[in-house]
Formats: C-alpha cells, sequence, structure tokens
C-alpha cells in the first residue's frame, strides 16, 4: 500500500472526492515527510505547517468541487503569494510580502489546492544556487533554477510544483531529480505575478511524478479540458505513435551516459511499441543556442534594471557578470537573434513533418556533483527560444546511480498531442525496462 505522502496528485484527488481521504490528513502525511527529509534535501524557502493545515481543513469544510480539491501543491518562490513571503531567490527581497497571488497560484487555489509552502530557486531564476540538494544524493546539485520544486517532488514532499523556465529551469532540474517536467507552450499558463526575467521567453511549468498528474495541473493552470485528458488511456491509444529522434546541434555537449541512453532508446521503445524515426538537426537550428544567449541576456538586463542600478552590492558576482554581459548586447544583436528564432520557428513544420513529438536529451548527463553549479542548460535552450511544449521524462540512472532524463518536444499549441505522446512514451520506458 502506497504511503499517503507518495500519493499520486490523481489518485490524491480521487480519493479526497469520494471521501475516503481528507485534504487535512494528506497534508499533514506530507508535512512530516518534510519534517523528516527537509534537513537533508533543503526544498523550501518558506513553510509553515499551522497556515498549511488550516488551508486543507477549509478545504475539507467547504463546498470546493475543484479538479485539485485537497491536493497539496508547492509554489516556486518566484511567484508572489499574498499569505506567504516570495523573495525570487535574492536578499534584496527578503521578507517581502506581495499583495496578491500570481495568476498560477491564484487559479491552483480556485481549483481547491492547498500550498504547502515557497520552494528555492536559484538568485532571480538565473544561476547562482540556492540550498537545495539532489535528492538521490546531497552531494550532487538538482539543477535550476526550479530547484526547490523539482526537489520536492522527487522526494515525495509534494505531489505537485510549479516551476518556471527561461533557458532549461524545467526541464533540467527534472531531468536531474527524475521526475515529470513540462513546459508548455509559450504564453499557455499566464504569468502575471511571476517575477519577468525575459519577455520573450519566460515560461510556466510545472513539476510531477507521472505525465497524467503534470497533465491534470496544467490542464486546471490554462482551463484547457483537453490537457486533462490528454494522458487518459482512452487518448494515449488511440491511434499510432508517430515519433522522432533528434540528436540536435548540441550533442557534442552530451555526457557519456547521455550517448549510451540514446543508443539504447530505441531498442527500449521498441519493446513498448514505439520505433522512433531519425530526424536531421536542421540548418535554422544552429545558431539558436548563441541566439537564446542574446535574447535572454539582453531581455534580462532590461528586467533586472532596477536591482542591477540600485542594489548592485546584493545581487551575487554570477549575476552582476550576467547582466553586465546582457547589457553589451546592442538592440542590433538582439534584433538578428530575435530574426533567427523567427525563421527557425516558420520552419517547425518541416522539422516535424508528419511527427507527433521528437525526443530530444533533456540535460548533458548526471547532476554535476557539487551545490554551486546547477548544470549546463544546453539542450533546452533552443527549444525555450522557440517557445514549443517540451516534456522531461525519466529514463534510467547513469554511473553514478543518479537519474537520466528525455526531453519530447512538440508543435506550438498542440500541448495536448504531446502530453498523450508523453504518456505513451512513458508506458514504453515501464515495459521496455529503463
Amino acid at each position: 500500500m502506497t504511503d499517503l505522502h507518495a500519493l499520486s496528485a490523481t489518485e490524491a484527488a480521487r480519493r479526497i472526492a469520494a471521501g475516503t481521504l481528507s485534504a487535512e490528513k494528506l497534508t499533514r502525511a506530507l508535512l512530516d515527510r518534510i519534517e523528516l527529509r527537509e534537513g537533508t534535501v533543503g526544498a523550501f524557502e518558506h513553510l509553515d505547517p499551522d497556515q498549511a493545515l488550516a488551508a486543507a481543513r477549509a478545504v475539507d469544510l467547504g463546498d470546493v468541487p475543484g479538479p485539485l480539491r485537497g491536493v497539496p501543491i508547492a509554489v516556486k518562490d518566484l511567484m508572489d503569494t499574498a499569505d506567504m513571503p516570495t523573495a525570487y531567490g535574492s536578499p534584496i527581497y527578503r521578507g517581502w510580502r506581495p499583495r496578491a497571488d500570481a495568476a498560477v497560484v491564484a487559479l491552483a487555489r480556485a481549483a481547491g489546492a492547498v500550498v504547502l509552502g515557497k520552494t528555492v530557486t536559484t538568485e532571480f531564476a538565473t544561476y547562482h544556487a540556492g540550498k537545495t540538494t539532489n535528492p538521490h544524493d546531497a552531494a550532487h546539485t538538482p539543477g535550476g533554477s526550479s530547484s526547490g520544486s523539482a526537489a520536492a517532488v522527487a522526494d515525495t514532499m509534494a505531489p505537485l510544483a510549479l516551476g518556471s523556465q527561461t533557458a532549461g529551469s524545467v526541464i533540467r532540474p527534472a531531468a536531474f531529480c527524475g521526475v515529470v517536467g513540462y513546459k508548455p507552450s509559450f504564453g499557455m499558463i499566464p504569468r502575471a505575478g511571476t517575477k519577468p526575467l525575459s519577455e520573450s521567453l519566460d515560461a510556466i511549468g510545472v513539476f510531477a511524478r507521472s505525465v497524467a498528474d503534470a497533465a491534470l495541473f496544467a490542464g486546471v493552470l490554462t482551463g484547457r479540458p483537453e490537457l486533462l485528458d490528454a494522458a487518459t488511456p482512452a487518448r494515449v491509444g488511440r491511434a499510432p505513435v508517430a515519433l522522432g529522434l533528434c540528436l540536435t546541434p548540441q550533442w557534442t555537449m552530451a555526457a557519456p551516459e547521455t550517448a549510451a541512453l540514446f543508443e539504447s532508446l530505441p531498442e527500449m521503445l521498441a519493446r513498448g511499441g514505439l520505433a522512433p524515426t531519425p530526424v536531421e538537426v536542421p540548418a535554422e537550428h544552429r545558431p539558436l543556442l548563441e541566439a537564446q544567449s542574446l535574447v535572454m541576456g539582453f531581455e534580462l538586463a532590461q528586467a533586472l534594471s532596477w536591482e542591477r542600478l540600485t542594489h548592485p552590492a546584493q545581487l551575487s558576482p554570477e549575476l552582476r557578470e550576467l547582466l553586465a554581459a546582457g547589457a553589451a548586447v546592442t538592440p542590433a544583436d538582439y534584433d538578428r537573434a530575435q530574426r533567427q528564432a523567427r525563421e527557425a520557428r516558420r520552419a517547425l513544420p518541416i522539422f516535424f513533418g508528419g511527427l507527433d513529438a521528437v525526443l530530444v536529451p533533456a540535460a548533458p548527463g548526471e547532476a554535476p556533483e557539487g551545490l554551486a553549479y546547477t548544470g549546463d542548460p544546453a539542450f533546452s535552450r533552443i527549444w525555450t527560444l522557440l517557445g514549443v511544449p517540451c516534456l522531461t521524462l525519466p529514463a534510467g540512472r547513469g554511473p553514478r546511480g543518479l537519474p537520466l532524463g528525455v526531453q519530447l518536444v512538440g508543435r506550438i499549441g498542440d500541448d495536448a498531442r504531446l502530453l498523450a505522446v508523453a504518456a505513451a512514451v512513458e508506458r514504453a520506458l515501464a515495459v521496455g525496462g529503463h
């Protein structure tokens, strides 16, 4: 029998709706898990057990018919919460209390979710790491910037968590921590009330331990019933899956364990009934790594103008260097990078052809040792720039016993199809013995 703290979100929601489990009992189980493991994992920036339990009791006593009724969630500390501090990973905002919830927090609460607390983010969701460790080995990074959210879900401290991505901040930590990380098509989940970093790139994402749970959460946040149903057996088994496999222009950055994983993927998937088709790297994708860096740097320096100009001493050396580089990007270089992104976006129908989704690497390899470096987002940058939906699936372990992940990318706006394909790949990997 599954311990309560390890229940999936879909199962927890089903039991609460059926009256066989209370939101308070489930929240207590998760708080007990957090108390046991938080000293090692350090996933939370703010935690108030009494407040979480009061919210759970209110759900139990009220008439809340929402699809997340009583399901606890964790919220990245880049997103505003009216009843909890929001520091954005920076000492500049220590103790800051916003007036309102971010849109995603408000929508989750309206659907019945219980907010457990705020999870650790790197400084302004960039590269200066917080205290969180990888729950599989505390000597290794959980990835970033959504460090605490990925670690909390992986360590069964929360069934669902909110994250965000500007380069690789959902996909990479999901791979390092061995969970599902889903970044929808650009703009599909509202960003209002989330600290802006890059207008062209920022996207809200979710963490879960299954595709079905990620689909549930994303469906609620977007108000799209087709996402809620995307990972159901009826949808997943409706038609054959046309799956591609592309090594991408960044393949030279892949560690040996990722190379070995992708060499074995076709056979693993074949045992589960899927046959991926090799896809060539498009010429339009080759300049996109640099283009994403230019766009991100230029827009980041603008978005953090107040912090950069008025509180430079409270910024980490890494962030000051990043902002200085971004401020040095010329408008002409920025415009050129945006043109390259538009040209590649127009060519995406050719890239996908008749395929439903394409498998690509999620991260260079296992999570790096040490906590100061959260890993290279190279395998996510171009997909974030293009605005396509992306999803990480756990796909075995590397030589150090740490998780490895694969990334699925889909067509812009066709998130339901991506989630259905992801559920089919998830099932195939389970059958194929990853």
